[in-house]
């Protein structure tokens, strides 16, 4: 008798098996999706970084995107023009030009010595910006200089030199990832070949900066008044630069009083003595 129900119960668990082995095959025929053949070589061709600088989730999503149409190639800064020419090719497509991108940090630090309290807590500027006195220096608009970003930084392309944000050009990759991650927003991307570079992010009146920082913008429209190309403007006591329309003649970085504005060093800009030249 036992063994009649040994055999009875094996015999239903295999046509159990069997039966429900048909209907899962049948469901995957009806439901079956149908993957682009482009899609896996697409995905191969980005370097696998997964970080986000596409404005997708990772490189299987944006490959996903730029098959179905909804992303252009040529978006993932890492890859830069290399692999935009890959997936052009795959994708049967122009490849067009690409910009090089880098992080620039948009404060000096010249307002790390000056506190209005000292901080005392955890060293991470998102838990510093959070108190409600607001940020430990007097300058409101600055650098906090806890390393934020650098932990966000997948490419060692950032560092906190003397309490202040540094970005090392060269190994920047664009990705964005410490633009997101700055509480105080005072990161921002530039073209990589870009002649100067203002960093400073204080909206504040120049008598707020003077007293708040040793080098940042007051606003005095000297560096926008000598432009000839017309490529700085003051906008809300802050100078910023066109690079679409600077020629990199260091006429600002001479006229500025504060000695913040500078060429920046790796480019086609021309050199430091020519500003020199233009101080009268």
């Amino acid at each position: 008798m036992d063994m009649n129900v040994i055999l009875y119960s094996v015999v239903l668990l295999g046509v159990m098996g069997l039966l429900f082995g048909f209907i899962l095959a049948i469901a995957s025929q009806v439901f079956k999706v149908d993957s682009d053949e482009r899609l896996e070589p697409l995905t191969e061709a980005l370097p696998g970084a997964n970080c986000g600088g596409c404005g997708y989730a990772g490189c299987g999503a944006y490959a996903a995107a730029v098959i179905a149409g909804t992303a252009p190639i040529g978006a993932c800064p890492v890859g830069g023009a290399a692999v935009t020419a890959k997936m052009a090719e795959i994708m049967g497509v122009e490849a067009g030009e690409t910009t090089r991108k880098v992080a620039q940090v948009f404060c000096t630090g010249g307002g790390k010595e000056k506190l209005q309290y000292g901080y005392v807590g955890i060293h991470d500027c998102e838990a510093a910006v959070r108190l409600p006195g607001g940020t430990p220096m007097l300058c409101s608009f600055g650098c906090l200089g806890m390393g934020t970003c650098v932990k966000y930084c997948q490419f060692d392309a950032l560092s906190i030199v003397d309490g202040v944000a540094k970005v090392d050009r060269e190994k920047c990759v664009g990705c964005g990832a410490c633009v997101k991650a700055c509480p105080k927003h005072v990161i921002g991307m530039v073209d990589y070949d870009s002649y100067i570079e203002i960093p400073c992010s204080s909206k504040a009146p120049g008598k707020e900066v003077t007293k708040s920082c040793t080098n940042g913008c007051i606003g005095c429209n000297l560096c926008a008044k000598n432009c000839e190309a017309g490529a700085i403007t003051v906008t809300d006591f802050l100078a910023t630069v066109d690079n679409a329309k600077c020629t990199g003649c260091g006429t600002c970085v001479a006229k500025c009083p504060r000695k913040l504005i500078s060429l920046v060093n790796g480019t086609a800009a021309v050199e430091a003595p020519q500003a020199a030249g233009a101080e009268s």
